[in-house]
């Protein structure tokens, strides 16, 4: 999309990874809120600079003002990546939501980049895949046709409190880089299907972990568990492999490595 084949130059748009707390403390008979905005995604992106990645970085609650509306604008990037954010932050824009103006479905343009040529990486999260409660919805909207996996219709949450080790199943896949085959525990993950035509790269258990596709003239990858805490925990954050991963996963989703490595 925003250039040609090589591991360097790429531009990504990172979409989601923060939050806002609102707390009620109890003293006794007394009782007052705060307020906290926090980012969970800090050295993820940090980590895709440092390997030469440019990135955007549209927060969960700029998407209805600043994540771009059509397939036209995406092709500005090699590659979208969407985490720990759900459907509705796409679907219901202020346009829609406050003033009930028509407008474009932007999961649905994602998809468009996707089949003529972008990528798309979807990091596992509450608010990823299907998610808390069902809460993250993306099995009944347009991606579900594009990303690697079939998700659940419930709950696909994995708690894994005493940790999971990854496995890699594709030992010498390109969206691995050059990522030792032992990996950190993982403290969870979204449950997902890896659908018939895409390649298991790693997994948790009997569970998928990265699985890779292809949809139309672009790549598509799907990480069940998380980029940040919880479910990745420091051990895995602070892993000297784990700018690799992600930057090895990005650049084949954007088309940037087509061969082994």
């Amino acid at each position: 999309m925003a250039g040609a084949n090589g591991s360097h130059g790429a531009k990504v748009l990172v979409a989601g990874e923060s939050w806002i707390k609102h707390t009620v403390h109890m003293k006794g008979f007394d009782h007052f809120h705060s307020t906290e905005y926090e980012e969970g995604g800090t050295v993820f992106i940090e980590s895709l600079k440092r390997a030469g990645i440019e990135v955007d970085y549209v927060r969960a609650h700029e998407i209805s003002g600043r994540f771009p509306r059509d397939r036209e604008a995406l092709a500005e990037y090699d590659a979208v990546i969407i985490s720990d954010v759900g459907a509705n932050s796409f679907l219901l824009s202020d346009e829609t939501f406050l003033r009930s103006e028509v407008t474009t479905n932007r999961l649905a343009e994602i998809a468009a980049y996707v089949e003529s040529g972008g990528g798309l990486v979807m990091v596992g999260g509450y608010l990823s895949f299907t998610g808390i409660d069902g809460r993250a919805r993306y099995a009944e909207s347009p991606l579900a046709e594009v990303l690697p996996v079939e998700m659940l219709d419930h709950d696909d949450r994995v708690e894994v409190p005493q940790g999971v080790a990854p496995e890699v199943a594709a030992a010498g896949h390109p969206a691995l880089g050059r990522v030792a085959d032992e990996w950190p525990r993982l403290l969870g993950y979204n449950r997902l299907r890896a659908k018939e035509d895409a390649t298991v790269v790693a997994t948790v258990g009997e569970d998928p972990l990265l699985v890779v596709s292809e949809f139309g003239r672009g790549r598509t990858a799907a990480f069940a568990s998380d980029c940040a805490p919880h479910w990745a925990p420091p051990e895995f954050v602070e892993w000297p492999e784990y700018a690799e991963l992600w930057s090895s996963i990005i650049l084949w989703a954007g088309g940037r490595v087509t061969a082994d490595v």
